[in-house]
């Protein structure tokens, strides 16, 4: 069964930091993009940034040169996983973060990690 666990998140001042981490178990994701996702309070869910098998990523505007995503592939008995380092946070970072990867079609999402920056 395909399980993604985030974690990392918490409460920060603007400028600070925080690193996210995404688990990901239950079959191979070492030929699947993964993605980070984030939803503020009476938002819609956006884009943050993705990563391809191959390592190519893709940013949302609004993190681009703040946010940087990478994985680890799986291997000696450890999940694959991705992160997101969040640089220069801001007020408006402010959101659940979810990790994401598509598999033939289908989305498996994380139960999302809050992230909160105070000004």
């Amino acid at each position: 069964q395909v399980q993604l666990v985030e974690s990392g998140g918490g409460l920060v001042q603007a400028g600070g930091s925080l690193r996210l981490s995404c688990a990901a178990s239950g079959r191979t994701f070492s030929h699947y993009t993964m993605g980070w996702y984030r939803q503020a309070p009476g938002k819609e869910r956006e884009l943050v940034a993705t990563i391809t098998a191959g390592g190519s990523t893709n940013y949302a505007d609004s993190v681009k040169g703040r946010f940087t995503i990478s994985r680890v592939n799986a291997k000696d008995n450890r999940n694959d996983t991705a992160y997101l380092q969040m640089n220069t946070l801001k007020p408006e970072d402010t959101a659940v973060y979810y990790c994401k990867v598509t598999i033939w079609g289908y989305d498996y999402w994380g139960q999302g990690t809050q992230v909160t920056v105070s000004s």
